[in-house]
């Protein structure tokens, strides 16, 4: 999933891919990883948002799309619940001086 954020990572589609109903899905899922699925997956593109950030001359926006956000706001948003700061405070306070193209 890592590899692939901007995919559909959605209980549905994963449950498809692994032959399962949705519901079954989730609660296995939750059950082995201690974590909803949703909430998994948030934090693997919080995750792969940060490093982008750092690492990257990607605008947010570009980071919205790669990492499967959906919109700038729900990026923001997700950003603001677990990390306490915007993504582009985010971007300011820990991008490495000398960003990768």
């Amino acid at each position: 999933m890592a590899d692939h954020l901007g995919a559909d990572l959605s209980v549905e589609a994963l449950a498809r891919r692994m032959a399962m109903s949705p519901r079954n899905f989730a609660r296995v899922f939750a059950r082995s990883a201690g974590i909803t699925p949703a909430r998994y997956v948030e934090k693997l593109r919080i995750k792969g948002a940060r490093r982008r950030l750092e690492e990257s001359r990607s605008t947010v926006d570009e980071v919205v799309a790669q990492c499967g956000f959906g919109t700038r706001e729900s990026m923001r948003r997700s950003f603001q619940r677990t990390l306490r700061v915007s993504p582009t405070a985010y971007r300011s306070r820990f991008a490495n001086e000398g960003r990768a193209t």
